[in-house]
């Protein structure tokens, strides 16, 4: 049976904040140590990153709530004090609370796109929905608002996958596949949604301020079933998929609840963490298609590398050798829209499918994707797609 990606689509907030206005942000903080300048100077230089879309509409210096007279009928601020510019530290509920208001907006139109791009299926098609976030809790969460607004059967089986952190796509695709495996029918509605930049923080932590260097917000849903797609509608099977623990960096990633919003820990470790370790937690996967590590870049066309950051996309380049047209993916993602955790990697694939939708694979043709993404464990994810249309499934 082939079980296949059927479509991918993506969502974003409409406000963007470009890179060097946040950092300048953050340096024109009271208190600040020189050191800690010196280490958000660094971390915004050398992020690789042009824009980020926020739900966080005072973090952008033109929102009608950072004016100084405010309009009577600007937004609140909410991290951003219009008087004098100081970045706020609200508690957790108010950053909860703007996570309950800003989801079901994003979810839905990644939803919608993904349904429409799936080569015929519409709701009535859908029988399950995974969800996968880990920026925020509510219960009924974001599966049942999918049931809800898209006016799906009341009898939709529905999981959520909660608090994985960046490699949670995966998880959430593999249990799409089971459904499919078992129930051959199925057609399995997957969204990912985080909204990161709730939990900025001003602070001389140095994992504070990468964080707040790489982090954003943006939704993606994939339709996943083992149904036939209509001749020539490009498809990603899922062939595989595995995941590994690597032997450290345990503590150098990791997601808390705190009093002032999540806090998260990405070390400077992690690069080389990584680096140290991808070939031996992708040869198992890798040997699916006879492959290995020292042959996969001239073998494995396209990658789908979830982009942590430049330092973690310069690190797995180097170490499984692959060229600059291969990680082309991930860093305009990384450029365009940064870090937003379990949604990133969706975006990814979303850009392969167009590219491909453009050019090859033609007519019969297949094409082999690696897709991996890193979070707390250290964890590592990681599947090999096949890219194709469908008209070849005969030859499959």
């Amino acid at each position: 049976m082939t079980i296949s990606v059927r479509s991918v689509s993506t969502a974003v907030p409409p406000t963007v904040i470009q890179q060097p206005d946040m950092r300048d942000l953050l340096l024109a903080q009271p208190g600040r140590s020189r050191l800690a300048r010196r280490l958000v100077s660094a971390a915004f230089d050398a992020s690789a990153i042009d824009t980020r879309h926020t739900v966080v509409t005072d973090l952008s210096p033109t929102s009608p709530s950072r004016r100084t007279p405010r309009p009577d009928d600007a937004p609140e601020p909410f991290f951003v004090d219009p008087a004098d510019g100081t970045v706020l530290s609200p508690t957790t509920r108010p950053r909860n609370d703007r996570y309950v208001a800003e989801v079901p907006g994003l979810i839905l139109e990644a939803a919608r796109g993904a349904l429409a791009a799936s080569g015929g299926l519409g709701t009535g098609d859908v029988t399950h929905v995974v969800t996968a976030s880990c920026t925020g809790f509510f219960a009924p969460g974001p599966d049942y608002v999918l049931v809800r607004d898209l006016g799906l059967p009341a009898t939709t089986r529905r999981l959520h996958v909660g608090f994985m952190g960046c490699y949670a796509a995966f998880p959430a695709l593999s249990a799409a596949r089971s459904i499919c495996a078992e129930d051959p029918g199925a057609v399995v509605l997957v969204v990912c949604v985080e909204l990161c930049s709730l939990h900025l923080e001003a602070s001389d932590d140095p994992d504070t301020i990468v964080a707040s260097s790489v982090f954003a917000d943006g939704a993606a849903a994939a339709v996943v079933t083992a149904r036939p797609a209509p001749a020539g509608h490009l498809v990603l099977d899922l062939d595989t998929l595995r995941t590994a623990l690597t032997p450290v960096g345990e503590q150098d990633m990791a997601w808390t609840i705190g009093d002032h919003g999540f806090e998260m820990v990405l070390s400077r470790y992690v690069p080389s963490i990584i680096s140290e370790h991808i070939r031996g937690a992708l040869d198992p996967l890798l040997a699916e298609v006879g492959s290995d590590c020292d042959r996969a870049a001239g073998e494995i066309g396209r990658w789908a590398v979830h982009p942590g950051g430049r330092s973690v996309l310069d690190k797995v380049q180097d170490a499984l050798g692959l060229d600059d047209e291969q990680m082309a993916p991930s860093r305009d993602v990384l450029r365009e829209h940064g870090n937003m955790s379990s949604a990133t990697v969706l975006f990814i694939l979303a850009r392969l499918l167009d590219a491909a939708a453009a050019g090859a694979p033609g007519p019969g043709e297949r094409e082999t994707v690696c897709a991996m993404a890193f979070g707390p464990g250290l964890t590592v994810e990681s599947a090999l797609l096949t890219l194709r249309r469908a008209d070849d499934r005969a030859a499959a």
